[in-house]
């Protein structure tokens, strides 16, 4: 059986057990503070855990994709050195919602492993929860029971709270769990060590295929239990390790998942796969792993950058890089090359990625290449360390700046570093990496406090498409504390505040709780939970709330979503079709849009998109809003954003049927004519293939608008009101050119006559001709060619020459070549160690050359004392 027919029988398996089939989640978290990337199959449905919301069918069957990069046997640097564990994997889960429990999932497990599957019984073990005395928690006997009628009872093992009992984190739905593992070993293994004392030992051969997770808890603050309103099954289990059994594999790798990755970056590096534990067999297992995380993770909407999720990313590219750099001899990109095979692959199951491929190659192939210059630097800098260093050892210091600053995990600086007969102080590495994790903690620090719920109702209903104000309850409220400071968080039985979402941001505005007034600063989704920020809490919560939106900042905000919906078909009609949305911000002040394009938006495309958008406004179009099923709204023509999850009924935003049709949830205007007019602030890159526009609308275009005149006039008065002002300024720059070449041809002359008055004042020291002054020139530039006028004039030269330019101080330090070789002398060097901490600043150059500046004036004649004194010694 194929992967592809595996997975469908799982799907088919349980749709005939009463379950609806419902897609994946994307990949990249949206709405949750406490997930960066869906790590699990039940993020998606958290808030029906929580009843924040009532699911639509109480029993679901999906395949879920999942990123996992730390925690529990899934470090990233572990990954691909095992052969059973992966960054994104697939989770296939079963999910019943307040309604069957554990005797139904225990069952059903076991008929499709054994009846469909047809995995032999004596290849399998199940675990049970014992309790936790310290939990005041039993053993799930109920589980045991079960799991009699179907297995002999020696296989049902008893697992501790570690193993046995699963949490979301450390807050949220929790239960005790029961996994099913198989023994995939040999006969002759299997005579010699019995399976069941290899079952969660990290044994590769005995693996977790299936963990059926019985939902009954809420884990609070203080560590403490409550009961779930209801019991829920969470079953996963993980695609890749099923197919590995199914297919008679002794690896993960070795199956159809990944195998045509692996022949594909066969033929790309000339080399082959073995399967063993060599680093080069684990660079091809890293590179078929880390591809499919890198590419689904970019087709959901998470570009590589250097924060937060996007950092997460750009690390496992780097990391799939360095290892073909290093053990695969291969010094050009490779992993865009890999993307459409991946595409093809997965395009009936996940067919986001084929919908854009070539957009998420360009930035594969654009990351890979930035890092591949940086490796090279980075090697440089390791090669130069090594080839200065006094002692047969790279410091801490230094490993962990090749690994911050150039991407080199500790491995591959000490590969580097033995290579050449060096030792590297892992002790100094990892002190210096807790530093920088203990201050990022310190950055992101989180403390979600319990909620304290006054009402059980579910979820806010909001109201605030049809009214700005409403009376309602609150339901619940909690402190938070982010980065030192506490936030106060509310939900309220109904609300007109619009929570951030689609790129618009949240409402603000304000809670009449009586006579007591607090203030909304801003309102955010957590899953489905509408939470409004509030600068306190109620001194009477119980009280009747008057809710009221600011109305002119939501007004303003709506102008620019509705203006960004007619941009966005502008552009794809000026640009083409191939124009994809790839992240957005609206609020009161401005729209800013970003977008899949491979060039830069020339300034008469710009007009020409800007032109289409006012005679949009200008003929101003209802902007008609309907509730539909998805796929007809898809069958509209309706566009829909890649990463966004869209529920069965999704709301339309028509601005004319046959100009812009999206699915939108955020609020807008009633008719185009109410933005005015739009206009282009600016336009530039974001990252590869994506560039970004910003535009205003209304009173903000028009004071836009009046800035600019305004500056026009300004300039049009500094220059005496010339009747045609471009060819005023045009021979205005000329004028100025002239000047400076002239200047420049002064300066020059005045260097050569401070030369010659100065040449013969050279000190032989040592037999190095010493020439050491503070001199009086206008620019640095002066410097660096009074330097090079002297050093073909003065042989074994140490030329110094310091400057009060500006109220700062300027040094430029030239040293012959031979006293380079032969002294071991540096400019760079004894720039940042004789002269960098006398003016307060730095520089650097060349071996031979270098400059400096600095806020120290005072201290120039110690400069020229301290560099002489070097080479006396």
């Amino acid at each position: 059986m194929t992967a592809s027919e595996i997975r469908q029988q799982f799907l088919d398996f349980f749709a005939s057990k009463g379950h609806q089939i419902v897609p994946s989640a994307p990949i990249v978290i949206k709405n949750d503070p406490t997930l960066m990337f869906t790590n699990a199959g039940m993020n998606q449905f958290k808030d029906y855990f929580l009843g924040n919301r009532v699911p639509p069918n109480k029993r679901v069957v999906d395949t879920q994709k999942c990123l996992r990069v730390s925690g529990k046997h899934n470090d990233l640097e572990e990954v691909g050195i095992d052969t059973y564990h992966h960054t994104m994997f697939e989770m296939l889960g079963n999910w019943s919602f307040g309604d069957y429990f554990k005797k139904e999932a225990i069952a059903w497990s076991w008929e499709l492993l054994t009846e469909v599957y047809k995995i032999p019984k004596d290849k399998l073990y199940v675990t049970v929860f014992q309790g936790d005395d310290k939990e005041n928690l039993p053993k799930d006997e109920e589980a045991y029971n079960f799991w009699k009628e179907h297995i002999a009872e020696d296989r049902i093992l008893l697992g501790n709270k570690k193993d046995n009992f699963w949490e979301m984190g450390d807050t949220g739905p929790c239960g005790p769990c029961s996994e099913i593992h198989v023994d995939c070993r040999t006969d002759e293994e299997k005579a010699l060590v019995d399976g069941k004392t290899l079952v969660n030992a990290d044994h590769p051969q005995v693996i977790e295929i299936w963990n059926n997770v019985f939902m009954q808890f809420n884990r609070l603050k203080d560590k403490s239990l409550e009961p779930l309103p209801a019991q829920h099954v969470d079953t996963g289990m993980g695609l890749e390790r099923l197919v590995r059994v199914m297919q008679n594999k002794t690896s993960n790798y070795d199956t159809d998942l990944f195998m045509g990755t692996i022949h594909t970056t066969e033929g790309l590096t000339g080399k082959k796969y073995a399967g063993t534990d060599e680093k080069k067999d684990v660079a091809f297992r890293v590179i078929a792993d880390h591809i499919r995380a890198i590419a689904f993770t970019i087709a959901d909407g998470q570009l590589p950058s250097n924060t937060g999720a996007g950092y997460v990313i750009r690390r496992i590219l780097r990391r799939a890089v360095r290892y073909y750099f290093s053990f695969l001899d291969v010094k050009k990109p490779l992993l865009h090359d890999l993307v459409p095979v991946l595409a093809a692959q997965f395009s009936h199951v996940f067919p986001e990625l084929q919908q854009q491929v070539e957009f998420v190659k360009k930035v594969v192939y654009e990351e890979e290449n930035n890092f591949l210059r940086t490796l090279e630097s980075g090697i440089r800098r390791i090669e130069d360390f090594i080839q200065h260093a006094t002692a047969k050892a790279v410091d801490g210091k230094t490993a962990f700046e090749l690994y911050d600053t150039y991407g080199f995990p500790y491995d591959l600086t000490s590969l580097i570093a033995a290579e050449n007969g060096f030792s590297v102080d892992e002790k100094g590495f990892d002190a210096a990496m807790k530093e920088q994790k203990d201050r990022s903690r310190a950055a992101t620090e989180l403390d979600m406090g319990d909620w304290v719920v006054l009402d059980e109702t579910p979820n806010s209903v909001f109201v605030g498409y049809e009214q700005l104000e409403s009376t309602t309850k609150l339901l619940k409220y909690r402190t938070v504390k982010a980065k030192g400071k506490e936030q106060f968080q509310l939900v309220l039985g109904q609300t007109p505040f619009y929570a951030e979402s689609g790129g618009q941001v949240g409402d603000t505005g304000t809670l009449y709780f009586g006579e007591e007034v607090i203030h909304v600063t801003d309102t955010k989704k957590e899953n489905n939970l509408t939470i409004h920020f509030a600068d306190k809490l109620p001194a009477q919560p119980t009280a009747t709330v008057k809710a009221a939106v600011a109305k002119e900042k939501r007004q303003n905000t709506e102008r620019h979503h509705s203006a960004t919906h007619l941009l966005h078909a502008a552009l794809r009609q000026v640009l083409g079709t191939h124009v994809a949305q790839k992240g957005s911000l609206v609020n009161a002040e401005a729209l800013r849009f970003d977008f899949s394009h491979f060039a830069k938006v020339t300034d008469e495309e710009l007009a020409q998109i800007e032109a289409i958008v006012n005679e949009k406004i200008r003929a101003n179009i209802p902007v008609v809003i309907r509730e539909l099923p998805k796929e007809e709204a898809l069958k509209l023509g309706a566009m829909a954003l890649f990463g966004e999850k869209y529920g069965d009924v999704v709301r339309v935003v028509i601005m004319d049927p046959a100009y812009s049709v999206e699915l939108c949830g955020g609020t807008h205007i009633s008719s185009t004519g109410e933005l005015g007019q739009f206009k282009f602030v600016s336009e530039g890159a974001v990252a590869a293939g994506v560039r970004r526009v910003e535009a205003v609308t209304g009173a903000k275009a028009e004071a836009f608008v009046n800035e600019q005149l305004q500056q026009l006039k300004e300039i049009k008065a500094a220059l005496k009101n010339p009747k045609e002002l471009v060819k005023s300024i045009e021979t205005l720059l000329q004028d100025k050119a002239s000047l400076e070449k002239q200047l420049e041809a002064l300066e020059l002359e005045k260097v050569r006559a401070l030369a010659a008055t100065i040449r013969d004042q050279a000190e032989n020291i040592n037999g190095v001709n010493f020439l050491g002054l503070v001199v009086n020139v206008s620019n640095a530039e002066g410097l660096k060619q009074l330097s090079f006028q002297l050093k073909n004039e003065i042989p074994d030269h140490v030329l110094l020459f310091v400057a009060n330019i500006g109220g700062k101080a300027s040094v430029a330090l030239s040293i012959d070549e031979q006293l380079v070789a032969a002294k071991g002398w540096e400019a760079p060097k004894i720039i940042k160690e004789q002269v960098a901490p006398l003016i307060k600043g730095g520089g650097g150059g060349q071996k031979s050359f270098a400059t400096a500046g600095g806020q120290e004036t005072d201290k120039l004649d110690q400069v020229v004392a301290a560099v002489k004194k070097l080479i006396t010694a």
